[in-house]
């Protein structure tokens, strides 16, 4: 069994007070989803409690609600391990999100006025500026919000929070290597390029667009050279 390594995971310091449980439970999620937070390593709260800089208590119980969203499991007397994926529950997670997002997208395409859709311009800047910067956590908290944002444009909610759930389920694996590479930015852009068409109504192009980026997507989750 592999064990955490002592630092070196990037999370923020936590100064605000308010509501810490769920602010960890975020930043953790997405530390996870970028693939900071590795399959098959054990990390203790303490440790991590320690790089938040509060006490363990709120690090652990937003553990335990990683736990019931299945990303993590306890590991008795030693902390919490992270729950693998294999290929094919990343296979199955870009089958489920075309089935889902590539018509809704393309319906909203249709259907939403530009005025609606340009305030979602600043948070595609925002996934660029991420990924020039090589801030993976910002990358992937503005791409949820500017994929789950077009989303809401459908009026069902419901939609919206099955998208989510399998957001948080995935994991980027390769994100660390897109961005030392400078590949990332290409990825990024693609949310200002879909935006546009969208506005335009170019629905052939709308669809072309979502269908290349969410095989994108499925690259991105590919798991890392050994």
């Amino acid at each position: 069994m592999s064990i955490e390594p002592p630092s070196g995971l990037n999370l923020p310091s936590m100064n605000e007070r308010r509501s810490l449980r769920e602010l960890i439970t975020h930043e953790l999620r997405a530390a996870l989803v970028a693939g900071r937070l590795r399959p098959g390593i054990v990390y203790s709260a303490p440790t991590l409690a320690s790089e938040f800089g509060v006490s363990a208590t709120p690090v652990r119980e937003a553990m335990l609600d990683l736990t019931k969203e299945g990303l993590v499991e306890v590991v008795r007397n030693k902390g919490f391990r992270i729950v693998g994926l294999t290929d094919q529950d990343l296979d199955d997670f870009t089958e489920i999100r075309g089935l889902i997002e590539i018509p809704a997208t393309v319906r909203v395409a249709a259907e939403a006025t530009a005025e609606q859709l340009e305030p979602l311009r600043p948070v595609a800047a925002e996934i660029v500026a991420a990924a020039r910067s090589g801030d993976l956590i910002a990358y992937v908290e503005a791409d949820r919000r500017f994929h789950l944002g077009l989303l809401a444009f459908t009026g069902n909610r419901h939609l919206v929070e099955t998208v989510g759930d399998l957001r948080k389920r995935s994991r980027l694996y390769g994100l660390n290597q897109l961005a030392e590479a400078g590949r990332l930015v290409a990825s990024a852009e693609e949310h200002e390029q879909l935006l546009d068409l969208m506005i335009a109504r170019d629905l052939p192009g709308v669809e072309q667009a979502i269908t290349r980026h969410l095989g994108h997507v499925r690259s991105l989750w590919a798991k890392p050279q050994d």
